[in-house]
């Protein structure tokens, strides 16, 4: 027969699951993106501060407004070719 479950036991389960579907939440977003064509901001982040450390990383909006330019280009009207 197996032993009822400890009030300690449930709480590590929950904390583990709660855990992973962060972590799944975040592959998801970081695998939306990137296809997309939108880079991890956080990972420019890392490498900003790493190879720059003497300037400032640019912001959400202002990194996801080059990356669109550089995509779509500064024009602001869409050309597919």
């Amino acid at each position: 027969m197996p032993r009822p479950s400890a009030p300690a036991d449930n709480a590590d389960l929950l904390c583990v699951c709660r855990d992973t579907l962060v972590r799944w939440g975040k592959d998801a977003r970081r695998t939306a993106s990137l296809m997309v064509g939108q880079p991890d901001y956080e990972v420019y982040v890392a490498h900003a501060e790493a190879t720059h450390p003497d300037q400032p990383p640019l912001d959400r909006t202002a990194f996801f407004r080059l990356h669109e330019q550089r995509r779509f280009g500064a024009g602001g009207a869409f050309r597919c070719c």
